[in-house]
């Protein structure tokens, strides 16, 4: 049975020697106090560190905290990063500074730390459904391993008011849209392969998960069927994006690479259940698992012209350390 406790900012950093104790495995720090000192984030994963290196912790955190020092001490620990995208006003208009996110999505990237994104939609003066649909695109462009939209994360919030920048309709379409991206990136861990399937496709990831809603709301999966995403076993998702991906596909005149989506998303689909579930499988595949798991297959036309087919049985494993495979 799992219990779930709750701390006061004054009280956390006196529990974190109690958290084993607990049986606590799980920590998600959302407190504003620390999502925008850095002293006391770094004083608290260094408690962690020292009391609770087996419980993970995820930490809301301004991306302004994010430094070589923070990356130094969150690699000591179990943990991961959500960061919220903001924007700014100048001038009575609001920017967002892709640099500043891309330069710290960087350094989390090339550190090997996990991160995600919190997008909001309508709910800063001066926001419109052109801007929420670039940052969207923005945000998977980084490699976030999720992206979350805290306005839709209890399926029973209703939407935002309509803005003076926003239409009922262009609420809808955020709100939708959001969910179909928590559905098939965020559940659907598609963040390994997403950017290199969708690149065929010629369109933009808002535009892609758009049209996964749609499809969702066609297929009684949607935000107004009560479907929930998290609820899902992996599996059944990546059954959703295998046949929404074929209907794109086709769409878009991409018969020859429907083979190698399927493989791309099928073996990293198992790799992503052999580590959060230690869910051993054996897949069929239509290339090489080398091939399909090397830098080739970021452009999948390129790797359909230049490397041979060659069906094989492939076993995804852990080897003690972590997921591995081979050819049966």
């Amino acid at each position: 049975m799992n219990t779930e406790y709750k701390f006061t900012s004054q009280e956390l950093e006196s529990q974190i020697a109690t958290l084993s104790q607990k049986g606590i495995t799980e920590l998600s720090i959302t407190d504003e106090k620390v999502s925008h000192d850095k002293n006391r984030l770094l004083r608290l994963m260094k408690l962690i560190a020292q009391h609770a290196s087996e419980v993970f912790v995820s930490f809301l955190v301004d991306a302004s905290l994010i430094d070589r020092e923070v990356i130094s001490a969150a690699q000591n620990i179990f943990c991961s990063f959500d960061i919220p995208l903001e924007c700014s006003e100048k001038g009575g208009h609001l920017l967002f500074d892709k640099k500043f996110y891309a330069n710290k999505a960087r350094l989390l990237n090339e550190s090997g730390l996990v991160f995600g994104f919190h997008l909001t939609y309508a709910a800063t003066p001066g926001d419109s459904l052109k801007l929420c649909s670039e940052r969207l695109d923005f945000a998977v462009q980084q490699y976030p391993n999720h992206i979350e939209f805290p306005q839709i994360m209890n399926n029973e919030l209703e939407p935002p008011k309509v803005s003076g920048t926003f239409s009922a309709q262009d609420i809808r379409w955020c709100r939708d849209t959001a969910f179909a991206c928590r559905t098939f990136y965020t559940a659907g861990r598609a963040v390994p392969w997403f950017l290199s399937v969708l690149k065929p496709l010629r369109i933009y990831p808002s535009r892609f998960f758009s049209d996964f809603a749609e499809w969702q709301r066609v297929n009684n999966c949607s935000y107004k069927s009560g479907f929930y995403p998290e609820g899902e076993n992996h599996k059944s998702i990546e059954k959703m994006q295998l046949l929404f991906l074929d209907e794109k596909y086709e769409e878009k005149h991409c018969h020859s690479l429907i083979s190698l989506m399927h493989d791309i998303v099928k073996i990293n689909g198992a790799m992503s259940r052999l580590a959060g579930e230690g869910e051993e499988s054996i897949i069929t595949t239509s290339y090489n698992p080398d091939d399909l798991l090397s830098e080739e297959a970021f452009d999948l036309t390129a790797f359909a012209e230049n490397v041979c087919m060659e069906e094989c049985k492939v076993k995804i494993f852990s080897n003690g350390e972590y997921p591995d495979y081979e050819i049966q």
